[in-house]
């Protein structure tokens, strides 16, 4: 029997296990085991902190499924926390390396802030048939694929049932999408349900998913703006804290994305291999 520290930690909702790698870990075994929410540890997914000959630290990601995610956007701001109460970083904004690009992180105490790599591949109105009926959605890769679908009112929507038909549909494959039922209430706040890759399940929260939908919002209703500095927008989650989104909006290309909300410690134990 082997032994593992581990932090258990939840950024907004979305809970994870943060370990640092070693050698001889079958990772996507663990995660698969670890996060099993009846006989492990339970959470979304596995996070390691790992060197990088090219960033300050280096990020992976495994999902609860035990497949790799190119990116998390909460998983980057509960790594921010690890990272600043763990390791003592000199810089205030630190590198990290990750599948989708090198991120920025930053955290005091249990608030943590990460600047994602520029979101590509907008798309801003893909049509699909779910269930015999024909929607037009958006698409954006904001580090992970996800797609957007306004509701009126998403308390009525079966995300698990629909999102699964979209997160498979033909028009996203091979990598599939997360998909996010987004309502708009106010001219900066939406509230948002996402069904995600890996958990193959609603979860309580997304940070990628989050800044895809505060920035598709914001493009659908500001079509004419085509530079905006520190363009903000909220979102608010299925588990009901508000993440707020900032990013620069020039000649119509969005960069410097930074996503902050709540990176909270819950525990730290051995996990028995």
């Amino acid at each position: 029997m082997r032994k593992i520290n581990f932090t258990k930690m939840t950024g907004a909702g979305n809970d994870f296990i943060v370990i640092e790698a070693r050698k001889g870990l079958n990772l996507k075994k663990l995660a698969r085991a670890a996060c099993d929410r009846t006989n492990g540890i339970g959470a979304d997914g596995l996070l390691v902190l790992d060197k990088s000959k090219k960033c300050d630290y280096k990020m992976r990601i495994i999902n609860a499924d035990s497949s790799e995610a190119e990116m998390c956007g909460n998983g980057a701001r509960c790594m921010a926390a690890y990272i600043v109460r763990n390791k003592s970083p000199k810089k205030k904004s630190f590198s990290i390396e990750t599948i989708a690009g090198i991120i920025l992180g930053e955290a005091k105490g249990e608030v943590a802030h990460a600047r994602l790599s520029p979101p590509r591949d907008y798309r801003a109105s893909v049509p699909v048939t779910v269930s015999g009926r024909k929607i037009a959605v958006s698409y954006i890769d904001t580090g992970v694929p996800h797609v957007i679908v306004f509701v009126d009112s998403l308390e009525t929507i079966d995300v698990a049932k629909i999102g699964n038909v979209i997160r498979h549909h033909t028009k996203f494959k091979p990598r599939g999408a997360n998909v996010n039922f987004v309502e708009q209430k106010s001219r900066t706040l939406v509230s948002a349900r996402t069904y995600e890759r890996g958990v193959e399940d609603e979860t309580k929260a997304c940070g990628t998913g989050s800044v895809a939908s505060a920035i598709i919002t914001y493009l659908k209703a500001n079509p004419n703006i085509k530079n905006k500095m520190k363009a903000k927008m909220n979102v608010r989650t299925a588990g009901g804290e508000i993440l707020e989104i900032t990013f620069d909006l020039i000649e119509g290309k969005i960069s410097n994305v930074w996503l902050k909300g709540s990176a909270n410690f819950i525990a730290k134990g051995e996990y028995y291999v």
